[in-house]
């Protein structure tokens, strides 16, 4: 079995196939140490908990990851809180920094004596169509060579070999453009919130999500095109400040931003996540836009319906679970894209004529006000919140 990509999806599933005594090498395009400090998402659902679980995973998570149960409002009505973590299906996040994840099961492969070849960049993924499909590679000294497998998972994201090599027509591809760009940061700054604050402003989103006591993720709303350089320290923190209404609940922890790119929310699915012997997971699968922390989540998901699919082909002689990978897949990535569209309509103002603009302005202060005050909506919104 090849694995492209070591993120959560690669990892996870390179994990669970040696642990079903399947013979696998992960094939990574950037360093140990890139791999291993590359920031991304933090939030865990209760289930993504419980697959590390169930596969002895998560014992970092457990001794330094922080529970988390709630969420603030912000915006001209006032402000309110959300204890979601006590609604719905009464079930938490848990914060934990991705790229501690990452180090974590990285760790737990290698010393399991899984194989990993770092600064390999995949080229191509050949002969997908057949039962013998292999990947070409490019070494970190330009040397070029080859692996061939029963299998090949492509766990390298969007702009990776494995969507690369889709012959055209193969899959379906589906789109959409949000019109949304962030402006995302780590500051080296305690949280200012005892929850994941969403302000809801004229001059735009601004969100605060807590990563660790030392650290705090920011993001606030730009011009689509904006560079990520483009606003100094001061800009950002004053932007911060009114947008999260400051004066009036209370100042921020300022600190030095030490990182700080641009998020352009958009989403994307392919179907089916199969082309013959090519399984798609993670990124590669599809991308959610980051305003229902869901991405990391499903990928952890997929590895898992994808390994118990594969353990049962290799060693079972038993197909019908790879057969129906990308339909159970789907259904799990769409529900969630569904409920990150809803957050964006949620969390920002709508483009358009004036008039288009007024009559979505009043129906997002009409979800909202639902959102604040209506029990039923509280549960829904627990359940997906936290959820896949």
């Amino acid at each position: 079995m090849v694995v492209l990509g070591a993120g959560p999806a690669g990892l996870v599933l390179g994990n669970l196939l040696l642990e079903s005594g399947i013979d696998c090498v992960i094939l990574e395009r950037a360093s140990r140490a890139h791999v291993e400090t590359r920031a991304r998402a933090g939030f865990l659902a209760a289930n993504t908990v419980r697959i590390l679980d169930r596969h002895g995973l998560a014992e970092g998570l457990h001794r330094r990851g922080q529970k988390h149960g709630a969420c603030e409002f912000r915006t001209d009505d006032g402000r309110f809180s959300l204890d979601y973590g006590r609604l719905g299906r009464e079930e938490l996040h848990t914060v934990y920094p991705q790229q501690e994840l990452v180090t974590d099961l990285l760790t737990r492969y290698m010393d399991a004596g899984g194989r990993i070849r770092f600064e390999t960049k995949a080229v191509a993924v050949l002969d997908a169509d057949t039962a013998q499909p292999a990947v070409t590679v490019r070494e970190a000294d330009g040397r070029t060579g080859r692996w061939r497998a029963r299998y090949v998972a492509g766990c390298d994201g969007r702009h990776g070999a494995a969507r690369a090599s889709l012959p055209p027509g193969a899959v379906r591809h589906h789109r959409r453009d949000h019109g949304v760009s962030w402006l995302g940061l780590l500051v080296e700054a305690p949280p200012s919130l005892d929850a994941v604050g969403y302000a809801v402003h004229d001059r735009g989103f601004a969100g605060h999500m807590a990563r660790t006591p030392e650290i705090t993720r920011y993001y606030l709303q730009c011009a689509p095109g904006t560079p990520a350089d483009a606003w100094s320290q001061d800009r950002i923190w004053d932007e911060l400040e009114l947008r999260m209404r400051a004066r009036q609940y209370g100042p921020l922890h300022r600190g030095r931003v030490v990182q700080r790119g641009i998020v352009d929310l958009d989403s994307d699915v392919l179907e089916p996540l199969r082309h013959g012997s090519l399984f798609l997971a993670g990124d590669a699968a599809s991308v959610i836009s980051p305003s229902a922390a869901k991405g990391a989540n499903l990928a952890v998901l997929e590895a898992e319906i994808l390994a118990d699919a594969l353990a049962d082909d290799l060693l079972r002689g038993e197909a019908e679970g790879l057969d129906h990978y990308s339909a159970r897949c789907l259904t799990y990535i769409w529900r969630a894209q569904e409920f990150s569209q809803w957050m964006i309509r949620l969390l920002h103002a709508p483009s358009g004529p004036d008039g288009e603009s007024s009559f979505h302005h009043s129906l997002r202060r009409s979800r909202i006000e639902s959102l604040r005050t209506s029990r039923s909506q509280q549960d829904w919104f627990a359940e997906n919140y936290v959820g896949v």
